[in-house]
């Protein structure tokens, strides 16, 4: 008995050439899961390679149907079928205000962050069904719960992201298929390397973070575990559920503390 989380599962994660997909893609596999990897960039390849054999790296955009049923064939080919899909692929697409973004490039945010995670449960559900049931989990953001953590595409796509799994959670029902989401605060991964190379460059670093209690912002490992968490059997009983790890932003709005006469410690 090895005591690994997901021993005999076979996952997908999509955006695992960096950052958070990349880390738990890692975790999977060391709590013994083989893992297809996917992302729209090359690196993914360097992510398998660094897992080993029980890794599989396929180039291919999560959110083209073609490309996730790609993935999903891939797994029951070369693994024997699916257990656990991670659709954590998206962009930020910028800062960009209400009047300052055209229809297109919302629409493109769109497809990658909502129509993504549409694509692959409506894929992988029927897959994991077949192997008695599992698990889907989504990566939204606290920027979909309420307003100023995002541009306003990037908040309605996660906002929408955070109703997929509620509405898809519900929809099957009966599957043993549960399906969740991750909404991520600030946390160090490609997206948001602007936002640390430009506190660093005014150094200002020491700041990064300081809206949220724990006064840092997250590593992607720290959002690996959370969804190792809901990929296990150790969330038997969570669906339809979107799991914050934020250091505890999203616990109340922004405000300057001294006006709460914050006791010193």
């Amino acid at each position: 008995m090895t005591g690994r989380r997901l021993e005999g599962k076979v996952a997908i994660v999509t955006g695992a050439a960096s950052g958070i997909g990349r880390a738990t893609a890692h975790l999977f596999a060391a709590e013994g899961a083989r893992v297809v990897v996917s992302d729209v960039s090359d690196a993914v390849h360097d992510t398998a390679r660094a897992i080993g054999d029980a890794a599989h790296a396929i180039v291919g955009d999560a959110g083209r149907a073609d490309d996730v049923a790609a993935l999903v064939q891939a797994a029951e080919e070369r693994f024997g079928g699916l257990d656990i899909m991670f659709a954590n692929a998206g962009v930020s697409g910028g800062l960009a205000g209400l009047f300052d973004q055209s229809a297109e490039d919302f629409a493109e945010i769109l497809r990658i962050n909502l129509i993504g995670p549409f694509l692959a449960i409506q894929h992988a559900a029927p897959a994991i069904a077949k192997r008695g049931g599992g698990s889907i989990l989504c990566t939204a953001s606290v920027a979909g719960l309420r307003s100023g953590a995002g541009g306003v595409a990037y908040s309605a796509s996660k906002a929408g992201v955070i109703n997929l799994v509620q509405t898809a959670a519900q929809q099957l029902v009966g599957s043993k298929v549960r399906v969740n989401a991750i909404c991520p605060g600030l946390i160090q991964t490609g997206m948001t390397e602007m936002i640390y190379d430009w506190a660093t460059a005014a150094g200002k670093a020491d700041r990064i973070g300081r809206l949220n209690p724990l006064r840092r912002g997250g590593e992607p490992d720290e959002l690996a575990q959370a969804a190792l968490f809901l990929a296990s059997d150790a969330s038997s009983y969570v669906n339809g559920h979107a799991l914050v790890v934020d250091g505890g932003l999203a616990s109340s709005h922004p405000f300057t503390q001294q006006n709460y006469g914050q006791v010193a410690i």
